[in-house]
């Protein structure tokens, strides 16, 4: 086993200076073996590079921000890296959009489960979610469909329930693919729709999530839009970082209290 020494300076030659904090600094301190496979862990993709470190930065910030996990250390830490990598504040101001739709699966997974009741029991072929879309239903799913580059077919039982949500939701989702950033009047956001997609991934992958629907489509979409395998599964890679976040938060909680127990003593 290398020294603490030798293994702090592996760290900053593989994941920069900035990137040290108590969290792995206490980590050092009580499990040197530790330190040493999650540096390994964490450094692997950033080895390989098969996404730019900006790329990278900004998938690992979709991961610490989503509403499943909200790892604030790790947001601040996620924007000054992706920063020093050249993201531009409107690159990462598309990443908190993009990421804050995640809360949208409350209705991808409720809507087919309340239609299934309905139809247990019975009231789902009188009600007028059953009939046909008429016009405006329809030009919403035209719309959706050319904001956002894609239509499945879970949204359709949300369309025909509640056509008001839907248009409300299709407007807030859409902003990332719609918005003028340049000036141009060209719309589509600041970053391609590759990375948007990838983005998506990462927040439905990440272990506070695991949305499986929502990951499939979206690894369908990235691919149709260009990403290479090898980039989605440097997603997985950087989302599975998110396990990090138990070290890096209970170490420096066990350093204090050793320290004021020494302290006492």
């Amino acid at each position: 086993m290398a020294s603490s020494s030798e293994l702090k300076q592996q760290f900053e030659a593989e994941l920069g200076k900035e990137a040290w904090n108590e969290g792995w600094e206490a980590m050092l301190r009580f499990s040197p073996e530790a330190f040493k496979t999650s540096l390994e862990l964490h450094a692997v993709p950033k080895r390989k590079q098969h996404l730019s470190r900006k790329i990278q930065a900004l998938l690992a910030l979709s991961v610490d921000a989503s509403a499943t996990h909200l790892y604030v250390p790790g947001i601040q830490e996620k924007v000054k890296a992706a920063l020093r990598a050249g993201a531009s504040v409107a690159e990462i101001t598309e990443v908190i959009e993009c990421t804050s739709t995640l809360g949208v699966h409350a209705c991808n997974i409720g809507v087919p489960l309340l239609v299934e009741v309905m139809r247990e029991e019975g009231v789902y072929d009188i009600h007028p979610a059953a009939g046909q879309m008429d016009e405006k239903k329809e030009k919403l799913k035209e719309e959706f469909t050319r904001n956002r580059g894609y239509w499945h077919t879970f949204w359709e039982d949300f369309l025909k329930l509640d056509p008001e949500f839907f248009e409300a939701y299709m407007n807030f989702s859409s902003v990332p693919w719609v918005k003028d950033v340049n000036g141009d009047g060209k719309g589509g956001g600041v970053l391609e729709p590759k990375v948007k997609e990838l983005i998506y991934c990462a927040f439905d992958v990440a272990a506070t999530h695991l949305y499986q629907p929502g990951l499939k489509l979206h690894m369908r979409n990235a691919l149709r839009y260009g990403a290479s395998p090898e980039e989605i599964m440097e997603v997985l890679e950087i989302a599975t970082a998110l396990s990090l976040h138990t070290e890096e938060t209970a170490f420096p909680i066990l350093a204090q209290c050793v320290d004021d127990n020494a302290g006492k003593q």
